[in-house]
């Protein structure tokens, strides 16, 4: 039995509150606020757009900034996670900032059971979300069957190409994880995390799996999905190869020399087909 959901689990459940304490998440200014966005959601705008009005949800929200974000722009917002502790430190700061954001825990394969077969006009997945799903069609079948007809998906992750290389060497880019999707998840046992903490991790073990740019594509279009924007970008939200990066003034990293040889991140966006 593959026991990869509960061991990523206990990771993100420890993280959760470590996260929410972190300068990075910059929960103090979400508080202090009310205009507050966070910079995932900041860099996001030129391509998302107007979301006023619409019912959206947020899959693998994590604590809840971008989703909270999502709904001070407009959207009336619902954050699935499958951490626990997550759901738990997102609904608090829901609560403390009263942006009326529901959030629920469930795994994103149970999401349309759990959400009731509620349907959306918008599924929001932010950056660093799909490498913990093993299968890019199960999570495109889910996004069609929560979106209505001529719903939108709104993507931004890293890049299949970032998350092949090896962020060990600090001189070169070194191809050494998978690119394409494999049955077997990568396993890393790593002591931190992407945000600056003093907390010491007992759950350091996770589970991850890459989905070439496309497997993601075709996995969206055999689900009834139509391909409507792509956008390669050269920048990512974390010091995603250490040593070899330069932060430009928007909170985001890319390489320090000749960043053109490396798309960084990406944004997709597809409708759901009404036919």
């Amino acid at each position: 039995m593959d026991h990869s959901a509960e061991i990523n689990r206990a990771s993100w459940d420890e993280r959760a509150p470590a996260h929410a304490a972190s300068l990075g998440y910059a929960r103090q200014q979400f508080l202090a606020d009310p205009s507050f966005l966070s910079a995932v959601i900041r860099f996001d705008l030129p391509l998302l757009g107007e979301v006023r009005g619409l019912r959206a949800v947020h899959l693998q929200c994590h604590i809840g900034t971008d989703t909270i974000s999502l709904a001070r722009r407009g959207a009336t917002m619902t954050g699935v996670d499958f951490s626990p502790a997550s759901v738990a430190e997102a609904r608090r700061l829901s609560d403390e900032c009263q942006a009326g954001v529901e959030f629920v825990e469930a795994d994103v394969y149970d999401a349309v059971a759990t959400l009731g077969g509620r349907t959306f006009d918008l599924v929001y997945t932010g950056i660093g979300a799909l490498c913990w799903l093993p299968s890019a069609s199960r999570w495109a079948a889910v996004v069609a069957e929560l979106l209505t007809p001529g719903g939108r998906l709104f993507l931004r992750e890293g890049h299949p190409m970032l998350w092949s290389l090896d962020e060990r060497h600090t001189d070169a880019l070194v191809v050494d994880y998978d690119y394409f999707e494999r049955p077997e998840p990568m396993v890393f046992d790593e002591q931190g995390t992407y945000v600056e903490t003093e907390v010491q991790f007992q759950n350091t073990v996770t589970h991850v799996w890459n989905h070439g740019l496309g497997e993601i594509v075709t996995a969206l279009l055999d689900a009834g999905m139509e391909l409507t924007g792509l956008v390669e970008h050269d920048s990512v939200p974390w010091e995603a190869l250490p040593g070899q990066m330069e932060k430009l003034d928007d909170k985001e990293w890319r390489l320090r020399e000749r960043p053109w040889r490396l798309a960084h991140s990406y944004t997709l966006q597809a409708v759901k087909r009404s036919d």
